[in-house]
């Protein structure tokens, strides 16, 4: 059977499990723009990072590698997703919320839609 492991002739069966798959992103929500009241910084977006309610657990992903991906209609190289890669840049307020820059700027579209936050690069 797939996964099973003999150790010896007299000795009894170790079952060694399959391993479940490593998920290498945390999960995050793209919230908007940041701004101020009459104007939009376009170039600079706001995340949302499951598990981050401080600015000290915030500033660890700073410098981690972003990832919009989303679904078109038109399929390119055999697969209708694509994806917006970014960095985060900074801590935004004292709530966990960081800003990140995107190679192009985030659509509006975006707004409330998940997004995934690489563990790196790494400083650990």
């Amino acid at each position: 059977m797939a996964g099973e492991k003999k150790i010896g002739a007299g000795a009894k069966k170790a079952v060694k499990k399959t391993k479940q798959p490593v998920r290498l992103y945390a999960k995050g929500l793209i919230l908007g723009h940041k701004r101020s009241k009459s104007n939009t910084y376009h170039s600079i977006t706001l995340l949302k990072i499951d598990g981050v309610r401080t600015r000290e657990d915030a500033a660890w992903y700073a410098g981690k590698r972003v990832a919009y991906v989303y679904k078109a209609k038109k399929e390119v190289k055999n697969s209708k997703f694509r994806v917006m890669w970014g960095k985060v840049r900074r801590s935004h307020g004292n709530s966990g919320v960081v800003r990140a820059k995107f190679l192009k700027n985030i659509p509006p579209k975006a707004f409330g839609a998940p997004c995934r936050v690489m563990m790196y690069p790494s400083s650990i």
